[in-house]
């Protein structure tokens, strides 16, 4: 079953058009990464998705359903989206976690016993429940990931959306978000799309590949399928040696130039 997909999706800014006409679906229960150059159209059609940006034409579709006929609390209970970068809010963790129960509670915003028992889960699942007192811009980069990941897993959704959440991050913690998030989506069965600038850890963590160049398609697959020295040099103007990694079976990349023109 597709969970989110495009129909002849197009998006601007200002008049500059960043994406045309775009036909991709994403189906339910897999982990998705989107690649490709800076200013290729990653973000730009992640948070068209999200319905963080409304389309120039075509349409978002959730279910089958066009997301613009949906309420913002239809959307928001079935789908999370944690961008680039989050505001630096004086919070605690506890707080901000809480954040994520809003699109189910009463206009009047009344906590539940229910909404503290699930952000109590979102909590434990993010490994933070010795967290919950402290302020959010006290934690660590990879902490306040796992803080912000938290408030989304309150929404309860069955689609996470993330854009770029490594950034900034050193290598240990952006193995910590990565292996959280594959946890998240083999128990929970949450279909994840994600845009990642590593294309190995694209590779690793992923089910399927979307590399974009232009604000178009350039190859859609598995990481076998998509990360070749061909598609690579076409998307990145990289000269690529691509081998499988003995541990897993996933493609590797290696640079080894720059393709000359």
């Amino acid at each position: 079953m597709n969970r989110l997909e495009t129909d002849r999706l197009s998006l601007k800014y200002s008049d500059r058009i960043i994406i045309q006409h775009l036909n991709i679906a994403f189906e339910a229960g897999a982990v998705y990464s989107i690649i490709g150059p800076n200013g290729c159209g990653k973000s730009t059609l992640l948070k068209a998705l999200a319905r963080q940006l409304k389309p120039a034409a075509g349409q978002v579709l959730l279910d089958g359903k066009a997301m613009s006929s949906l309420s913002g609390k239809q959307v928001a209970r079935q789908l999370s989206y944690m961008a680039q970068t989050q505001e630096q809010i004086e919070v605690t963790v506890k707080e901000l976690v809480g954040y994520g129960r809003t699109p189910h509670q009463p206009y009047w915003n009344r906590v539940s016993a229910k909404d503290r028992e699930i952000a109590d889960w979102a909590l434990e699942a993010t490994g933070l429940t010795t967290y919950g007192d402290r302020l959010l811009h006290t934690l660590s980069g990879g902490e306040r990931q796992r803080a912000w990941i938290a408030m989304a897993l309150a929404q309860q959704p069955e689609l996470l959306l993330l854009d770029e959440p490594t950034t900034y991050l050193d290598i240990a913690h952006q193995l910590e978000i990565l292996e959280l998030v594959r946890e998240l989506n083999q128990q929970f069965k949450m279909t994840v799309i994600m845009v990642l600038h590593d294309m190995n850890h694209a590779s690793v963590y992923s089910d399927y590949i979307l590399a974009m160049r232009s604000g178009e398609i350039e190859g859609f697959g598995s990481p076998t399928e998509v990360l070749t020295p061909d598609l690579l040099g076409r998307v990145f103007g990289v000269k690529a040696h691509i081998e499988a990694a003995p541990e897993h079976g996933k493609p590797i990349c290696r640079i080894t130039g720059l393709i000359q023109k």
